[in-house]
């Protein structure tokens, strides 16, 4: 509780006027309701690095690259799919997609709506974390956009440091944009597994079509230590 208002409070302290959406189709950590348009390719280079701790002391580095592609959009529906690329593996094969409807495709006021899949891996039992989820936002003014969902994956691999299935949580998020450059946010995966957790962080925009992220993410299970997050996104 105490990480989550200190990073409200950050991200209210940079506070300025307009409210768009980052260049992501995610949040921090977890998924977004956001849609790439169709025919948009979307590159992204995401790392995560713990501070400070040797491999031996549970010290370790990750980078994903990421393509994502708007497959079809109009004024009611959107859909996305991608494959991301993950070092370093012996099977760094992921795949995802989501369907969604922006605010207002329902009805006047109606809030955005997304449903999608992620970390399809293609050995069985050993990438296939085949994680499903839905989730609901609604942009409230210049206050930003406010997320809440629920995902659920395979219970064989997301299990807790003692081995117990944990395969199922919420997810939520908070982000919105400061002036025509910065854009921030916080968002929460729950459960004990490896992918639980709570992240925050501040993207800079370098151009209208790429984006450069820095946050920190703060896992549930205690065995897991906090990395450092740089990610790259750029649209074309």
């Amino acid at each position: 509780m105490k990480y989550f208002i200190t990073a409200i409070g950050l991200l209210f302290l940079l506070a300025q006027a307009s409210v768009v959406h980052a260049t992501p189709s995610t949040q921090i950590w977890i998924p977004s309701t956001d849609i790439q348009d169709y025919g948009v390719v979307h590159l992204g280079a995401d790392n995560y690095n713990t501070i400070s701790t040797a491999p031996a002391s549970g010290g370790s580095s990750l980078v994903n690259y990421g393509l994502t592609v708007g497959a079809f959009s109009n004024e009611t529906v959107g859909l996305e799919v991608g494959i991301d690329w993950r070092e370093a593996s012996e099977d760094p094969l992921y795949l995802n997609a989501k369907a969604g409807l922006p605010e207002g495709a329902m009805f006047g006021g109606s809030p955005e709506f997304a449903f999608g899949g992620y970390e399809f891996g293609t050995k069985s039992n050993a990438t296939d974390y085949n994680i499903l989820y839905g989730l609901v936002a609604k942009t409230f003014g210049d206050a930003g956009r406010f997320s809440a969902g629920f995902y659920s994956g395979n219970d064989k691999l997301l299990v807790d440091k003692n081995g117990e299935k944990d395969a199922s949580g919420v997810l939520l998020s908070f982000d919105r944009s400061f002036g025509e450059k910065f854009w921030g946010a916080i968002d929460y995966m729950g459960g004990e597994n490896i992918y639980g957790a709570f992240s925050f962080g501040v993207s800079y925009a370098l151009s209208d079509k790429s984006s450069f992220l820095v946050g920190y993410d703060i896992y549930n299970n205690s065995d897991i230590k906090n990395t450092m997050t740089f990610q790259l996104d750029v649209n074309f």
